[in-house]
């Protein structure tokens, strides 16, 4: 019983210290861009502008396509051509999915005997 309470008490500590905003203001001297600014600009916790989307890529053009394709197809275990219905599902099974074996001389075109003969 008292590991239990030990291990609870530590968990809160490390949830209390580690895991939680900070509660000081943050001064920093970094611009956005690396530089460095002659005066200092102080942050409040919880207004920060960083955050995990600051590191996804931007969009490009290509990427809408992808998505389209993505919402009408989805990996669910198939792998032959023969459990295909299309040339442009094979070709998405073959970029976006694991373990397919659909492209017999890996040149990229999937199924070409059945779906997308040159």
């Amino acid at each position: 019983m008292k590991k239990l309470i030990i291990i609870l008490l530590l968990g809160a500590a490390f949830w209390q210290f580690y895991l939680s905003k900070p509660g000081n203001p943050m001064i920093s001297n970094i611009a956005s861009d690396g530089s460095v600014m002659d005066n200092p600009v102080v942050t409040q916790p919880g207004s920060s502008t960083f955050s995990l989307d600051s590191l996804r890529p931007s969009p490009s053009i290509s990427q809408p396509a992808v998505q389209v394709a993505s919402t009408q197809y989805r990996c669910d275990g198939r792998v032959h051509c023969s459990q295909m219905t299309s040339c442009a599902e094979a070709t998405f099974f073959l970029r976006n999915c694991p373990g397919t074996k659909m492209d017999g001389d890996n040149d990229g075109v999937p199924c070409e005997g059945q779906w997308c003969g040159r």
